[in-house]
């Protein structure tokens, strides 16, 4: 590949910090509202899109603050955000789900709104639209991060950053070794959600209620269609179907997620196998394909699912669903034995319940692997093996890959992303590296944020 020199330049510091967080999704928002909790530190939030909330912003769902049990295991900063949904009539309840443990339903939009408003209270200066290009690492530290914008090329410093960025981009630019896929390589396909109006919520529970043979659900039983909000994972019969009349349907499984207004389904059925979010042609065929996709889909929903015949597309989310790309290797490294043992850690920072899903690589089927109850997550996982001053919440954090099939789901991020932002405030004010910190001491501010911890 043909390439230039890009000549040595002095960059402006547009900011020092205490903390950085680097992406608002759900990890960033919780990391920099528990950070900035300590009023005395100045915290940062930055991110690429122009909007707060990530993927709690398209269609999606939040799964599992319940536990296998029915118990609540994700609670904290996590709940105090539904709490500010629940007050705008912006999210449903904790709906028990076999296949998923909870469903909580909420208005992609309003979540933006509730994030600037944490954001707000706790004093946490927010910079969107900038794109981080760089680590700034020195003696084994990172310092701070270049970014790149309209405004051209500039660094922030901070004495600790949290890459709560899904894709591990600080970690990975910092040196920090990660890995990406199973054995293979192979990564879970990300999903481009879309929404669908004027569907006919009665007719389709009555199709699943009163025709389980034919409209099939995998795990969950009927009944649990018959009222309120909920997630159907099944109608493989409809699917093969379709299929043998020649309609080009990408999954395995039909995938629907009622909305909060009565006639709206969310759906999760495009999936484009391949694509690495890490690489822009590769994100770029993968947007372009899942759009294709989702016209595909629409016909086989309006053709073969009952309540969808006269309904129309309302909106598609701004960007793909990413389920699965860099992990770091962390102090400890999570695994689904963990997780399906339900291992217990003494430097415990959250608590999780979702089951080990993973969307295989290839096709369009999925495995999941239930647990009897839920288990925690230790500390280590957010720690670089080597790098200091970082660390690292939500997906990218130190998981194998079937461990981390369990632990992508928005609510466990949001613990992840709590306990960061806990822990590196924590750090400051002892005067010790984040992978130094008195893990008890976190562990006692987050139970003294209503964080659950204790199985």
């Amino acid at each position: 590949m043909k390439s230039i020199f890009e000549p040595a330049r002095e960059l402006k510091v547009r900011a020092e910090v205490d903390v950085l967080v680097v992406g608002a999704g759900p990890a960033g928002i919780m990391a920099a509202e528990a950070a900035a909790q300590d009023k005395n530190l100045k915290v940062m939030l930055i991110e690429q899109r122009g909007y707060m909330g990530g993927n709690l912003t398209i269609g999606l769902p939040i799964l599992s603050f319940l536990g296998p049990k029915g118990n609540q295991v994700v609670k904290g900063g996590a709940q105090k955000f539904i709490d500010r949904m629940w007050a705008k009539g912006a999210a449903s309840e904790h709906k028990p789900c076999k296949n998923h443990m909870s469903l909580t339903i909420i208005d992609p939009d309003q979540a933006k709104t509730v994030a600037w408003e944490i954001m707000d209270d706790a004093g946490v200066e927010v910079l969107l639209y900038v794109f981080v290009v760089d680590t700034i690492v020195e003696n084994g530290k990172v310092k701070g991060v270049v970014i790149e914008s309209k405004a051209g090329r500039e660094v922030i410093l901070a004495k600790t950053v949290i890459d709560c960025t899904g894709d591990g981009d600080v970690a990975f630019r910092a040196g920090v070794e990660c890995n990406k896929g199973d054995e293979n390589g192979g990564m879970q396909p990300p999903t481009l959600m879309f929404l669908m109006r004027g569907v006919e919520m009665q007719k389709l529970r009555d199709a699943i209620c009163l025709e389980p043979e034919k409209f099939d659900m995998d795990v969950m039983p009927p009944s649990q269609f018959r009222e309120g909000k909920f997630i159907t994972v099944g109608l493989r019969g409809r699917i093969l179907e379709a299929q043998q009349k020649g309609y080009n349907i990408p999954v395995a499984r039909t995938i629907l997620i009622t909305g909060l207004n009565d006639d709206e389904i969310w759906v999760n059925m495009t999936r484009v196998s391949g694509v690495d979010s890490t690489d822009p042609v590769s994100y770029t065929k993968g947007e372009h394909d899942a759009r294709k996709q989702m016209y595909d889909v629409m016909a086989y929903l309006k053709d073969f699912v009952p309540g969808f015949e006269n309904s129309w597309l309302e909106r598609s989310a701004a960007f793909m669903g990413i389920r699965e790309s860099r992990v770091i290797v962390g102090k400890y490294v999570m695994t689904a034995q963990d997780i399906l043992e339900q291992k217990r850690f003494d430097d415990a920072i959250a608590v999780a319940g979702y089951p080990v899903d993973i969307h295989h690589a290839k096709g369009g089927d999925c495995t999941m692997l239930f647990c009897e109850d839920a288990y925690q997550i230790p500390y280590g996982v957010l720690v670089p093996q080597t790098i200091e001053g970082l660390l690292v919440a939500g997906r990218c954090s130190a998981m194998d890959h079937e461990a981390m099939a369990a632990t992508r789901v928005m609510s466990t991020c949001m613990a992840l992303g709590e306990a960061a932002g806990t822990a590196a405030r924590i750090a400051i004010a002892d005067g010790v590296e984040p992978s130094a910190v008195d893990v008890a001491k976190v562990q006692k501010a987050l139970i003294d944020n209503d964080a659950y911890l204790a199985l």
